[in-house]
């Protein structure tokens, strides 16, 4: 595992080995062991290394025999034993025993294809010197990450935003769009970013640049769901599981001590269950608990760690948030308001104490339909009966004028609403352009209301999803949108931060393809969700009290944080001048927002808390790195002025 990062510039130009160290070292968090760089002429190949297989041959960059080809590489490939026979059957020497140099040369058969022979998690950028080609590629599922920017001519890249502006500050320019999006969703989406001129390359995609010129295409997509001819349960207990044992047991290959994050939840249970099975020692186990029992899952993951003798690690939370925050909003490089990111940075920061790879369960809920959001969709499909007509009289004509703060204000917006603009506005947290208007400044709301409609690409993935149930489209849209740029990011900034590699079996993408083919009953049966997930729980010896208690996920005990220790220390951040005038927010709408939570009256511990991480962001990032000269000065205003609105405050 490892952090990759590097440039590539016009013809005659000379890319420079000390730009290429300074962007690794933004980023020696993702690789503490080695650092190998690779310069020639316009070209600049950079790698910050986490040694995990083939530890004293495996130092990268990684080139082919007569060194035509070179490659940096983040990520596992975890079918590299079988394509290494195959391409030394075809006469290729190899001089390492590592995954990395089995891409070059399926490059040299390949082409850009190559990565299509790829099986497990990877972001890499190989640079063929014939050619004076630079690959980009990133894996299916966008389990690692992958930043670039084109500017003055070069493609900056790199696993993390902070690579780039370690050598062009000046691409530090806040983007509207993705503070839009930001608002609606919590994160910013692929394959935006909080920066104007730095862009995701998205899961499942390749870019080619070649003679200044970019061209991006998709590798890879999720097949038709609901195709897989009719099984009985037990034959589609038996392959599930099948499927599931292969792809715990390639994640096993390791040559440092490897473990299981364990939340007390079905989907990392099972993966334990079957971690112990194929492992000829004890697994080592870690889980985190909190104080507040409503939140604590700890009970739960002891329960499954006895059930399988498992080496087991607990910790009972009574975190430091002020210093926590601090230290990981300085890291983050846009803001992510996603509070589940803190519990998994203080699992993978005990992981890291004593193993250097981790398994997780994450990918279970968007692949057998595990989240809360889609029993609350299928049970709101009463609402279909509402005229469309009806429903925007109300939204245009009633809504504005109902009291905010007023109960069931919300529910009644989202019941005029059509099935799939109803979900679209579960998942949207503060949406500018629509029910949230109040509390946005009317500057902002200006700028907003010429900006794209974050919600359209999600109605595209909604309405082109291959699938021809609601529920199946849901799945989709989630596999494209918050798996990959919520639960997969989060994953991959927390434990990277710890210099902790995480796989992720249920996000196989051969056995994504297989579940996605599955008859969605099979995942959601008369409001059971997971419905065959949970009988391979049961099969494998799950505890019965685990498998049959509400969802929890991976939580914060925000509510009381906000109304009791975390009230004057953070919530007093909102209110302070240099945060007021940042012209997001009407001043007056975030005082009541806070007095209403604060008072009891409302819980909206959701939403302060996502504008506390922006503040947070704007803050530790944005202002301390213009401070060290490691970032521009923020311009949200040259910005907003980018996008043809003058006259606005920032």
């Amino acid at each position: 595992m490892c952090g990759i990062a590097g440039m590539i510039g016009r013809p005659g130009e000379v890319a420079e080995a000390a730009h290429v160290h300074r962007m690794c070292q933004a980023i020696v968090h993702r690789g503490p062991d080695d650092e190998g760089i690779y310069v020639q002429g316009p070209v600049g190949l950079g790698m910050r290394r986490l040694s995990i297989i083939d530890l004293a041959g495996g130092h990268q960059p990684i080139h082919n025999e007569d060194k035509s080809i070179w490659i940096v590489y983040n990520g596992e490939v975890y079918n590299f034993p079988e394509l290494r026979k195959w391409v030394e059957q075809r006469g290729h020497k190899l001089y390492t025993h590592t995954d990395t140099e089995v891409i070059v040369h399926l490059y040299e058969e390949l082409g850009a294809d190559c990565v299509k022979k790829l099986r497990g998690m990877f972001a890499l950028a190989l640079y063929d010197e014939r050619r004076q080609a630079l690959l980009l590629a990133r894996d299916r599922l966008g389990k690692k990450p992958l930043h670039y920017a084109l500017h003055q001519g070069r493609l900056l890249f790199g696993s993390e935003i902070k690579s780039i502006l370690a050598v062009a500050p000046e691409l530090a320019e806040v983007d509207p769009e993705g503070m839009l999006q930001y608002f609606y969703f919590g994160y910013i989406p692929d394959s935006h970013s909080a920066f104007r001129r730095i862009h995701k390359l998205p899961p499942g995609h390749v870019m080619e640049y070649v003679d200044g010129k970019t061209s991006v295409r998709e590798f890879w997509d999720v097949p038709e769901y609901g195709t897989h001819p009719a099984l009985t349960e037990e034959e589609c207990l038996e392959e599930l599981e099948r499927r599931l044992t292969e792809a715990v047991r390639i994640r096993l290959i390791s040559d440092v001590p490897l473990g299981a994050l364990l939340s007390g939840g079905v989907d990392s249970s099972i993966i334990v269950a079957l971690m112990a099975r194929a492992s000829g020692q004890p697994v080592k186990t870690f889980s985190i608990g909190f104080e507040a029992e409503k939140f604590n899952e700890a009970e739960y993951a002891r329960l499954v760690a006895q059930k399988f003798s498992t080496d087991h690690h607990e910790l009972i939370l009574d975190p430091n948030l002020e210093e926590t925050l601090t230290f990981l909003s300085t890291m983050l490089e846009e803001p992510f308001g996603d509070s589940s990111m803190l519990p998994t940075y203080y699992v993978s920061r005990m992981a890291r104490q004593h193993v250097t790879v981790a398994l997780s369960g994450d990918g279970g809920d968007e692949l057998f339909a595990g989240y809360d959001r889609y029993l609350v969709a299928m049970e709101r499909r009463k609402f279909d009966r509402i005229p469309d007509w009806l429903g925007r009289v109300y939204r245009n004509q009633v809504h504005p004028w109902v009291p905010a703060g007023m109960y069931g204000k919300n529910l009644a917006w989202n019941a005029t609403l059509t099935a799939r603009d109803r979900y679209l506005d579960d998942v949207s947290y503060l949406p500018v352009l629509h029910r949230e208007r109040s509390l946005f400044s009317k500057d902002f709301l200006q700028i907003a209301s010429q900006l794209p409609d974050p919600l359209e690409s999600w109605r595209h993935y909604y309405d082109h999803a291959p699938a021809k149930d609601s529920l199946s489209r849901l799945l989709y849209l989630d596999t494209k949108t918050y798996l990959a740029a919520d639960i997969l990011t989060k994953v991959d900034r927390m434990s990277m931060a710890t210099s902790l590699e995480v796989r992720v079996p249920m996000l196989d993408h051969e056995f994504v393809e297989w579940v996605a083919a599955l008859p969605v009953d099979w995942k959601f049966r008369t409001g059971t969700r997971k419905f065959i997930l949970k009988k391979l729980a049961e099969r494998l010896g799950i505890p019965a009290a685990l498998l049959h208690r509400p969802k929890q996920g991976f939580q914060l005990p925000l509510v009381d944080w906000m109304r009791d220790s975390m009230k004057d220390q953070f919530l007093r951040v909102l209110l302070e001048p240099r945060t007021l005038q940042r012209g997001y927010f009407k001043p007056e709408a975030v005082r009541a927002l806070i007095e209403e939570h604060t008072r009891g009256r409302r819980n909206r511990s959701g939403l302060l808390w996502r504008m506390l991480v922006l503040e947070l962001w704007q803050r530790n990032f944005m202002e301390a790195g213009a401070a060290r000269g490691s970032v521009a000065p923020p311009i949200f205003n040259a910005a907003l002025v980018n996008h043809g609105v003058a006259g606005s405050t920032a």
